[in-house]
């Protein structure tokens, strides 16, 4: 199977705006934090044209606090991890959507708002990146994971650069590894 990389699109950032709102309208102050996350984050960068978004709730394990809401919305639960923080993603299929939810202080939310932030302010890591995931694009998968698999490399390096940029966090604060089925991947 290919993956579809495509060049940025500038409607992305509106169509993260337009879900933020519904998802704060549907869920009131259970919505803690929504954060558009992920390639289609990152002005100028490559990216599958699937906008991911963290919804941070008070305790993604309490499923009856939020999936009816969401699924009202048209989101469905896709995948439930209790042993990778207790992370749960819904999909939207218009517009193609991938919601993670984590619950507050998770560090894999921050960890991801990190890479973002990090691709926003780096050309060079920004144009790495594109050229990976450009690159892996053109080859056969036997599944989308095998293709997120494959950037591991590469994004544990900018993580690494990120982390260390980030001067200002506390030193014993680390990031976690990526789930094992997907969540959170780039």
């Amino acid at each position: 199977m290919k993956v579809e990389v495509v060049p940025y699109d500038p409607a992305w950032p509106g169509l993260y705006a337009h879900e933020a709102h519904r998802l704060r309208e549907a869920l009131g102050e259970a919505a803690l934090g929504v954060d558009h996350v992920g390639s289609t984050a990152v002005p100028g960068l490559a990216a599958k044209a699937v906008i991911d978004i963290h919804l941070v709730v008070a305790n993604s394990a309490d499923e009856s606090a939020y999936a009816r809401l969401l699924e009202q919305l048209g989101y469905l639960l896709i995948h439930r991890e209790p042993d990778w923080f207790e992370h749960r993603m819904f999909r939207l299929s218009q517009p193609m959507v991938n919601l993670h939810l984590f619950s507050a202080g998770c560090p894999e939310h921050d960890r991801c708002r990190a890479f973002r932030d990090w691709l926003r302010s780096n050309d060079a890591d920004r144009e790495l990146y594109s050229a990976t995931k450009l690159g892996l694009a053109a080859r056969n998968w036997s599944s989308v994971q095998d293709y997120a698999d494959a950037k591991t490399v590469v994004v544990t390096a900018i993580m690494a650069r990120a982390e260390a940029g980030m001067s200002k966090e506390p030193p014993t604060r680390r990031f976690a590894p990526p789930s094992p089925h997907g969540g959170g991947r780039r």
